[in-house]
């Protein structure tokens, strides 16, 4: 589950690790009085507007309607108004958004952390993440931060480092020193940089998280370590245990089939392309995906509809499936273990006759408990629904409905 950048900060400061304070504004009449707590709070004179979505690239990215970037700078009281409203309401698109971009409901008024005249800071980028392969965690630092990490990667790969630590030891004493070594930082801001590593670690660990990136953390020119900017991707098998973070979900960012889906209990990704499938199994959904790639198709989603595939779930998946323009073609691919694949086969002929008219062919293969019955039910259903016993026969018969 992806945080917006306010949320990550209040996770961060529960832990001890210092960050740009800020007010968030959902309206534009309330941004002057919001800018003024601020200052009372702060001292600042000067303000960082950031548009609230969930995709990076904020900053290089235009809101479509005013053209301004999803993060500007707001020199004095007199301008937060003018430069909010530019943002607010707004389609902020970037690298990582649809051609629609994505509406800005929440902007973060954020103090101006570069002091006015100061010029010795410097920016790191810092991200926390599990590395799957090695069963360790990691942590990605840099000493070009403020800029896309994959650019550093390409251009600069020797300026990425990395430390690895144990998830059964936990980070140690020497590796934050480690880190700040190689950032080159000295003296308080060696110090400080050590403890805001411990704690950014202490912080995605204790709210199960998948990722934390910072970019950039930043030392300021009296020697803070601040998080100026915060991702955060929270593992979604775990928020049983965190419903304060569950309760942060935002799903005016998420897609809407996605939520629907969810809240029935389907587990689906929209993707891009023309084959639509619906199986029981993540296995045997990458499988099928695959299959169908190979048929000449593109699989239009991932659906997995767990280990029932009654009437009622096949024809919400239909229904879910079926809002996609792009689809040309369904292919369901059921396993019957625990259910038996004439059940399963019941379903699909009781959604398909419920729902009236599905526009596009139906290609069948149910293998397992039960399989004969199935492939019988589906041939004298009458419908336009096509059975296949073989993974290989599946995908030539989706391969012949997309010719």
């Amino acid at each position: 589950m992806n945080l917006h950048e306010y949320q990550g900060k209040s996770i961060l400061n529960k832990y001890g690790v210092a960050t740009q304070r800020g007010v968030v504004v959902e309206k534009v009449e309330d941004a002057v009085a919001a800018a003024k707590k601020l200052t009372e709070e702060t001292g600042t004179g000067w303000y960082v507007v950031k548009a609230q979505i969930h995709a990076g690239g904020r900053g290089k990215g235009t809101v479509e309607e005013t053209g301004s970037h999803g993060v500007v700078l707001a020199k004095g009281i007199d301008q937060v108004e003018e430069k909010v409203k530019g943002i607010l309401g707004g389609h902020l698109m970037t690298a990582q958004t649809n051609g629609k971009g994505k509406k800005v409901n929440k902007v973060l008024l954020a103090e101006d952390v570069y002091y006015p005249g100061e010029s010795e800071t410097s920016e790191f980028y810092m991200s926390v993440l599990l590395d799957r392969e090695r069963g360790r965690n990691v942590i990605i630092y840099s000493t070009e931060g403020g800029m896309d990490i994959e650019t550093v990667s390409e251009n600069t790969p020797e300026l990425i480092f990395k430390e690895e630590i144990d998830p059964r030891v936990g980070i140690q004493g020497f590796q934050c020193r480690n880190i700040a070594f190689k950032l080159g930082l000295s003296g308080e801001a060696f110090k400080q940089m050590t403890k805001f590593v411990a704690s950014l670690y202490a912080a995605y660990e204790g709210c199960d998280a998948s990722m934390f990136e910072i970019n950039p953390v930043l030392k300021t020119s009296d020697n803070k370590i601040i998080a100026v900017d915060a991702k955060v991707t929270l593992d979604g098998n775990a928020l049983f245990k965190h419903p304060d973070y569950a309760a942060m979900r935002d799903t005016t960012e998420e897609d809407p089939t996605e939520v629907e889906a969810d809240a029935a209990g389907l587990n689906f990704v929209k993707l891009d392309g023309n084959v639509a499938c619906m199986v029981n199994g993540a296995g045997l959904a990458m499988a099928t995906m695959d299959i169908i790639k190979y048929s000449g198709g593109n699989p239009a989603n991932f659906l997995d509809v767990g280990g029932t595939a009654d009437a009622e779930r096949v024809e919400k998946a239909f229904h879910i499936i079926l809002k996609d323009p792009n689809v040309k073609a369904i292919l369901i691919n059921i396993f019957g273990g625990i259910v038996r694949c004439d059940r399963v086969a019941q379903g699909v002929v009781d959604a398909y006759k419920n729902m009236g008219n599905i526009p596009v062919p139906i290609i069948v293969r149910l293998q397992g408990t039960n399989a004969e019955e199935a492939k019988r039910l589906i041939d004298e259903s009458g419908l336009n629904v096509h059975s296949a016993v073989l993974l290989q026969e599946a995908a030539d018969k989706v391969k012949a409905v997309l010719a």
